[in-house]
């Protein structure tokens, strides 16, 4: 592909071919598709350069983000990466002087094979010899029992002596050795996902004898079961979610990175391989941690501190800019999804640009595309699947379109059930007018929207100040906002609020709610509650308030928009600021009436149904001249200041 004439200017809308620039392709197979791993990653350009130059250096990596923004693809690129190195077998023998002390060996890559199995043929051959030793006793007294009329004594006697081989001759299997960890010559680094991975996967372990006497018990050193940072022995050890380790798991891990070698113990205390514990055990490996925001709070502070004092810290992006160069990556994403599928046939030109566009809804950002590669890829290959269904020999827009109906997340599905039922029983109206009551909008997961009835009442106050009592499970961000809108409702009604207590209700928020998008909607209601004035039920609303009035931006604006749709809301109110954001499905543009506001007396105004309009639109005109004045006053002030 032609990259010369490419530039990084981003850009919001392009018609198909500005979509392709200079891109010249009929089908996804017409795409050469990287063979390296690293190559294959998409968006992502500061962690593949942490990851080239950590693999040189054998440096531990922490990577944070958002699930499925490649994070185990560059885990894996980096065991791609690491320096060759002579593999190591690993072999565990039993230890004649402690028999719960087995000993540990290191030997060049398949040798350890080839120790175990000579050893089992001698083991093999003293069995047989032994085996043969016996029999010939066994004829002879039987023989002589025979002969002399003594058969009893002749069974008793072969009795004696079978037990006395089984008991007091040594058992030919104990002194072979374990392969506890077996590589191949021509193999490369190994890689070991060890993400969810209990203490005793992780470290090893010993396993539980139950027979420990009598002859039939197991030899300690063959009930050592190497862990997985002893099988990543000089190859990549991947954890994500690594805060969900226990905090004793994460003690050891630190252990095993300091000194590249870590002893096998039972990690249960209640079993009999608790008695048992081996030499060292190397595992040098290259550690790539991984999580969430969230992780790093839930990590050991010994293994943050070591791992950045020895390595790298990466935060993995979300999206990135539309720009021609980032949409032939993508598109090269598409190519790469159906040649590692290999059922699915390739994406036309329509294909990949209506995959591109959902890849700029889901990024919710204007001018961005999503990283969130795993969701779509998963798109891709369900449009695959429907045109491999219909034996189409390409993959179309239409396929692509239905994929998105077929592969709508759960959270999308609860969505659209919730509105269907809040429409039976009458908890989100959509026609007429009510006061007090305003449909809000909030995002569910991570892809859904859904309408967020909200209710509010004032009555007189019961203590001695009035207060603002909100119900409907909100958590730390939504509770400051709505104590942000008593600011607006001081400067637009006039009216002492300490006499009054306002009742603001979210209802059906059986999961909670947090941020603070529900801000103009919590003000109109409560606005209209207070003057007894009629709010549209026709409209939704979205969108953070600032104390002086101004709508801000807020996340998810197009899923909100597509919920109001779905609902049979006619008209929506959003932040202007996030107009270049939104990006609705076609059979919604025709639903909903999208109206951008920048201070909250434009909701009031198309909002609210007051009787006296005129009275009305006086307040809300000193409402806006007070915040022209208080914007001009803090640009002086700012002016002052430089």
């Amino acid at each position: 592909m032609d990259t010369e004439k490419l530039t990084d200017e981003p850009v919001v809308e392009q018609d198909e071919e500005g979509l392709f620039g200079e891109i010249d392709l009929v089908t996804t197979a017409d795409i050469e598709v990287p063979q390296s791993l690293i190559d294959q990653v998409i968006g992502q350009e500061q962690a593949v350069e942490v990851i080239k130059k950590a693999a040189i250096q054998r440096r531990h990596v922490m990577m944070i983000g958002t699930p499925g923004t490649g994070k185990s693809m560059l885990a894996k690129a980096m065991s791609e990466l690491l320096p060759k190195e002579e593999m190591q077998d690993i072999l565990v023998y039993p230890n004649s002087d402690d028999n719960n002390n087995p000993l540990i060996r290191t030997v060049p890559s398949g040798r350890g094979k080839e120790i175990v199995t000579a050893h089992k043929m001698e083991a093999r051959k003293r069995a047989q010899w032994r085996n043969m030793l016996m029999l010939l006793i066994v004829f002879g007294i039987i023989g002589y029992a025979l002969i002399s009329g003594m058969l009893l004594m002749g069974i008793i006697a072969v009795a004696f002596i079978f037990l006395a081989f089984r008991t007091m001759m040594p058992r030919d299997d104990v002194m072979v050795p374990k392969l506890l960890v077996s590589t191949s010559k021509d193999a490369k680094a190994p890689f070991i996902d060890a993400t969810g991975s209990q203490a005793g996967a992780l470290l090893g372990d010993v396993r539980h004898d139950p027979f420990q006497s009598g002859g039939l018990e197991t030899p300690s050193h063959d009930r050592v079961e190497a862990g997985a940072i002893h099988r990543s022995h000089k190859g990549v050890l991947f954890i994500d979610e690594i805060n969900t380790l226990t905090p004793h798991s994460q003690q050891n891990l630190l252990t095993a990175l300091q000194e590249g070698e870590f002893p096998i113990t039972g990690q249960s205390e209640r079993s009999s391989g608790a008695m048992v514990r081996t030499e060292a055990v190397p595992c040098r490996f290259v550690m790539i941690a991984a999580g969430n925001l969230d992780a790093m709070q839930g990590m050991h502070p010994a293994l943050r501190s070591r791992i950045r004092g020895y390595g790298y810290e990466v935060f993995m992006k979300e999206t990135i800019d539309d720009t021609p160069k980032n949409r032939e990556k993508f598109i090269r994403f598409i190519a790469q999804e159906v040649k590692n599928d290999g059922k699915i046939p390739p994406f036309d030109r329509s294909a990949i640009s209506e995959v591109i566009r959902e890849a700029r809804r889901r990024s919710n950002r204007k001018g961005h595309l999503t990283l969130k590669l795993r969701d779509l890829g998963g798109l891709v290959r369900v449009a695959g699947d429907i045109a491999r269904g219909e034996g189409a020999e390409v993959t179309t827009a239409q396929h692509v379109i239905m994929a998105k109906e077929t592969a709508r997340s759960v959270e999308d599905q609860i969505s659209d059930e919730y509105i269907r039922r809040s429409r039976d029983y009458d908890l989100t109206i959509v026609s007429g007018t009510a006061i007090g009551k305003v449909n809000g909008l909030a995002v569910m997961g991570s892809d859904s929207g859904s309408v967020l009835p909200i209710v509010a009442e004032v009555t007189p106050a019961q203590g001695a100040t009035g207060t603002v009592i909100a119900t409907g499970l909100l958590k730390e961000i939504a509770q400051e906002s709505i104590k942000n809108v008593s600011a607006i409702l001081k400067k637009f009604t006039g009216k002492d609020i300490r006499n009054i207590d306002i009742h603001v209700q979210f209802i059906g928020t059986y999961q909670g709610v947090e941020g603070d998008s529900a801000s103009v909607s919590v003000a109109t209601a409560v606005i209209s509650a207070i003057e007894g004035i009629p709010v549209r039920q026709d409209v939704a609303m979205t969108g953070s308030l600032s104390v002086r009035g101004d709508v801000l931006p807020i996340g998810g604006v197009t899923y909100k928009i597509e919920a109001a749709a779905k609902a049979g809301i006619k008209q929506v109110f959003i932040p202007a600021s996030n107009l270049g954001d939104v990006l609705i499905e076609n059979r919604y543009k025709s639903m909903i009436e999208i109206i951008p506001v920048s201070h909250i007396e434009e909701i009031l105004e198309r909002a609210l149904v007051p009787e006296n309009r005129e009275g009305f639109l006086v307040k809300l005109q000193k409402l806006a001249e007070h915040a022209v004045r208080s914007q001009n006053s803090q640009n002086q002030t700012e002016q002052g200041v430089a």
